[in-house]
C-alpha cells in the first residue's frame, strides 16, 4: 500500500514534465521579446523623442529593474505559498498590456512608466518557473530542463531583433500607420504593440499547466522568515558567491544585448533592420548553444572524476566572455566584430543553467521561491540595472564620443569578468561541501532536499 509520503514524493510523468518545460520556455521567450525589443529601437526612439544615450539606458535598465526587483522577493514568497501557475498567468497579462502601452507612449516619462509595468509583470516568471520545474523533475535530472528553459532569453532576444527588424521593414514600406482611437503611430511604436499582443495567447496556454505537488516538503506553510534568514547565514559563502558573482556576468550580458545593435549602426554604418536580423540570429544561436553546453561540460567533468565543478566552470566562462568583448573595438571588419560578439554571447550564457540548478539543489524546497527571488534581485539590480548604464556612462562621460560605444563595452568587461570569476571561486568549496552533505544524508535514508528540516539544513 502506498503511504501518503511516498505518494507525495512520486514524480510526475516525464513527458508531461517536458510539455510544461516547453510551455514555460515559450512564456519566458516572449517575456524577453517584450523586454529586449527596445534595444533594436534605440535610434528611432532617440530621433523621435530626442533622448540621450543615458536616458535610453534608463529605459533599458532602471525603469524595468525598479519594479522587477521590488516585487521579486514578495512574489517569491507568494510562490512558496500559493498557486504558481496562477501567479504566472497574472504576470503575463500585466507585461503584455504594458508592452502595448510602450507603443502608445509619446514621451520619455510615458515610456518610463510603461517599462515599470513590464518589469512588474515579468517579476513573476523566474521564481514561479524554477519552483515548478523543481517539482516536475528529480534533482539528478533537473539541469537539462533548466537549461532548456533558460534558452528563453536568447531565443527571445533573437526573436526581438528579427521580428522587430521585420516590423520596421514593413512599416517603412507601408508609410504612416494609424489605428482607431489611437491615431498615427511611428514604426517603433507599432513594433511594441505587435510584440505585446501575443501575450494573450501565452496566458491561455498556461491554463493547460497543472500545479504539481510540492516534493520533499512535510509542512504546508512556508517557513517563517527567521528560518530563511538563518539558513542563508549558515551557508553565506554559497549564496554570496552566487548572488554577486553571477550578476557580474549578467552585467556583460545586458551590456552586450543593449548596445551591440548600436555598435553596428554607429561604428560600421549598418542599417538597423539588417543589424536586427543578423544579431538576432547570433543571439539566438550562440546564446542557446551556450546555455545548453554548460550542463554537458559539467557532466563530462563529473565522468572524469571532477564532480561539483559548476562554479569553476562559471568562473572560466566569465573570463572568456570578458576576453571576447575586450577584442571587439579593435576589429576593422564588421564580420570580425560579429565573431567577437558570437563568442561573448556563447561564453556569457554557458554558466547560467548551472547556476540556476545550483541554487535549486542547495536550497530547501520551501525556501526556493524566496531564494530565487533574491537571485532575481541581485542579478537585475547589478546586471540589468548597471549593464546598459555603465556602457552608456562610459560612452557619454569617459570617452565622450558616441562612436566609442565598442570601447565602452570592452572597458566594462575588463572590470566585470575577473570580478565575477573571483567571486564565484570564493564559494566553490562551500558549495561542494553542501552537496556532499546532502548526498550523505540521502544515502542514510534522509531526503536529499531538506525541506522537512529547513532550520537544520
Amino acid at each position: 500500500m502506498t503511504t501518503p509520503t511516498a505518494d507525495r514524493n512520486r514524480w510526475p510523468n516525464p513527458l508531461y514534465g517536458w510539455y510544461v518545460t516547453l510551455t514555460l520556455l515559450l512564456a519566458y521567450t516572449f517575456s524577453f521579446v517584450d523586454r529586449q525589443v527596445l534595444n533594436l529601437l534605440v535610434e528611432p526612439i532617440q530621433a523621435d523623442l530626442g533622448l540621450s544615450d543615458t536616458q535610453i539606458s534608463l529605459l533599458q535598465g532602471l525603469a524595468f529593474v525598479f519594479t522587477y526587483v521590488a516585487l521579486s522577493v514578495p512574489i517569491g514568497r507568494m510562490v512558496d505559498r500559493f498557486n504558481r501557475v496562477a501567479i504566472m498567468i497574472g504576470g503575463v497579462l500585466v507585461w503584455s498590456a504594458t508592452t502595448v502601452a510602450c507603443g502608445l507612449s509619446r514621451s520619455f516619462e510615458q515610456l518610463f512608466a510603461a517599462r515599470l509595468g513590464v518589469g512588474a509583470g515579468e517579476a513573476t516568471v523566474t521564481p514561479a518557473s524554477w519552483s515548478l520545474l523543481s517539482d516536475y523533475f528529480p534533482p539528478e535530472r533537473l539541469s537539462r530542463p533548466i537549461s532548456v528553459y533558460l534558452m528563453g532569453p536568447y531565443i527571445g532576444g533573437g526573436m526581438a531583433m528579427i521580428a522587430g527588424a521585420t516590423v520596421l521593414d514593413w512599416t517603412e514600406q507601408a508609410g504612416e500607420i494609424a489605428l482607431p482611437l489611437v491615431g498615427a503611430l511611428a514604426p517603433w511604436q507599432f513594433t511594441f504593440i505587435a510584440v505585446g499582443l501575443p501575450g494573450l495567447l501565452i496566458a491561455a496556454l498556461l491554463l493547460t499547466v497543472r500545479e504539481p505537488e510540492r516534493k520533499n516538503r512535510e509542512r504546508v506553510e512556508a517557513p517563517p522568515w527567521r528560518d530563511v534568514v538563518g539558513f542563508l547565514r549558515r551557508h553565506w559563502r554559497i549564496y554570496l558567491s552566487l548572488h554577486l558573482g553571477v550578476p557580474c556576468i549578467v552585467v556583460m550580458l545586458y551590456g552586450l544585448q543593449g548596445w551591440v545593435p548600436t555598435v553596428m549602426v554607429r561604428v560600421y554604418g549598418w542599417e538597423l533592420a539588417e543589424v536586427g536580423r543578423i544579431y538576432g540570429i547570433i543571439a539566438l544561436v550562440a546564446g542557446s548553444a551556450g546555455v545548453l553546453t554548460g550542463p554537458t561540460v559539467a557532466r563530462l567533468l563529473e565522468r572524469r572524476g571532477h564532480a561539483d565543478q559548476a562554479l569553476p566552470i562559471a568562473a572560466f566562462s566569465a573570463v572568456a566572455a570578458a576576453a571576447s568583448l575586450a577584442l571587439l573595438p579593435w576589429q576593422a571588419s564588421p564580420y570580425a566584430a560579429l565573431g567577437c560578439v558570437f563568442a561573448a554571447s556563447f561564453f556569457v550564457t554557458l554558466p547560467l543553467a548551472l547556476m540556476t540548478s545550483a541554487i535549486q539543489l542547495a536550497t530547501p524546497n520551501d525556501m526556493r521561491g524566496v531564494v530565487s527571488g533574491l537571485y532575481v534581485v541581485t542579478t537585475n539590480v547589478i546586471g540589468l540595472g548597471l549593464g546598459p548604464t555603465l556602457v552608456a556612462g562610459a560612452t557619454d562621460y569617459v570617452f565622450a564620443d558616441p562612436k566609442a560605444v565598442a570601447y565602452s563595452l570592452a572597458l566594462v568587461s575588463w572590470v566585470m569578468g575577473p570580478l565575477a570569476a573571483g567571486l564565484l571561486l570564493s564559494g566553490h568549496r562551500a558549495y561542494r561541501e553542501r552537496l556532499r552533505a546532502l548526498r550523505l544524508r540521502q544515502s542514510e535514508g534522509i531526503s536529499g532536499q531538506p525541506g522537512s528540516q529547513p532550520t537544520r539544513g
